[in-house]
């Protein structure tokens, strides 16, 4: 029936998520979820969230979330922003800042593959910019005087596929360097190690930080993202929003993200345990023949020496452990392997030794 589709819909390229594979025994360490559970704070309360009420709507405003999340980076609540997982505040954000009279949106090349999707999607025109030889960001790609201005910039801190992390001075200088266009950072995975750039936005009005509550906060499967920014860019966004789904988060999500936001404690512990389990498997690949990228996610990005990361992946998978390998330029020869318990990393690290064995 493609005949019915929308003209532009045959053109598009699908984002294409990890495995969700169905295998006994199965170690998954390709799509980044944390190891460890939510908080036992968050689960009850969305168990107290399943009542009667859900015959009503929502908090379309959802005034009590935007002000935890606002509370813990010292914001107010018109600085915050909601959606439905942090690729649906991402879709909101193209929609909003990077459709300006034809100029480029710039982003890395080697990055969270979503936002070419978007771009694809929104047509955006876009540049890519390539990341050095090491796979770190070269700022003064990003600072230098250009012809035109880029209507945005995006990038990933740290980067997803790579796990490497620019500090603040670095965020802010690309910034300042370009006052006219809304400068986005992903940061999905910083509370793994790396500086948040919300520490910047009172002195940044052009910045925006985008977090999501699947990997820190363990609520994967509860869809909840946020963005922070200004007033103003805020206001953009919920223009957009409010013309798409102004319900994007039922009473059982704004329950559960409210509970994990608050349960700091929870939040340390967890991190705490993922880094330092990073760590131990970085020492351990390395022993294995893996040349290893610095990593301040939860996850790392290996090469192996002397053996193809295709073959690899293949061969742990028939072991019934799924890691990520990307077939894209650059990357072909990586492998993306989320940080798991010390247990199951240590499950990984026994099979690659079979694997490399053979």
């Amino acid at each position: 029936m493609t005949t019915l589709w929308s003209d532009h819909i045959a053109g598009l390229t699908p984002y294409v998520p990890g495995e969700q594979a169905r295998i006994p025994n199965l170690l998954k360490l390709n799509t980044n979820e944390n190891p460890y559970g939510p908080s036992p704070k968050a689960i009850e309360a969305m168990r107290a969230a399943v009542t009667d009420d859900l015959r009503l709507y929502p908090d379309y405003q959802a005034q009590a979330l935007r002000q935890a999340v606002a509370r813990r980076y010292r914001l107010t609540a018109d600085q915050v922003f909601l959606g439905n997982g942090s690729d649906e505040v991402l879709a909101h954000v193209f929609n909003a800042f990077f459709l300006r009279g034809g100029r480029p949106l710039w982003l890395p090349d080697v990055t969270y593959s979503f936002y070419r999707t978007y771009c694809r999607f929104f047509q955006v025109p876009h540049r890519l910019i390539p990341l050095a030889d090491d796979f770190t960001l070269k700022v003064a790609d990003y600072t230098a005087v250009s012809e035109q201005e880029p209507a945005g910039i995006i990038f990933a801190n740290p980067n997803a596929p790579t796990g490497c992390a620019l500090g603040l001075d670095t965020i802010a200088a690309i910034a300042a360097a370009h006052p006219d266009s809304a400068v986005v950072v992903d940061e999905a995975y910083v509370d793994f190690g790396a500086e948040s750039a919300a520490a910047l936005l009172a002195d940044t009005p052009n910045l925006m930080v985008v977090h999501t509550l699947s990997k820190s906060r363990s609520l994967a499967g509860l869809r909840v993202g946020y963005a922070l920014a200004s007033p103003e860019l805020i206001q953009g966004l919920l223009r957009v929003k409010d013309s798409f789904n102004s319900y994007p988060l039922d009473r059982i999500a704004l329950a559960g993200a409210q509970a994990a936001i608050e349960d700091e404690a929870w939040f340390e512990r967890t991190c705490r345990a993922v880094i330092d389990a990073r760590e131990q498997l970085v020492r351990e690949l390395q022993g294995l023949g893996f040349a290893v990228l610095p990593s301040q996610a939860n996850f790392v990005f290996a090469r192996h020496r002397s053996h193809e990361a295709a073959i690899i992946a293949r061969r742990l998978r028939d072991h019934g452990i799924l890691v990520r390998h990307f077939q894209a330029p650059r990357i072909e020869q990586y492998l993306r392997i989320t940080v798991g318990t010390p247990e199951q990393c240590a499950r990984l690290c026994d099979t690659l030794k079979s694997v490399l064995s053979t």
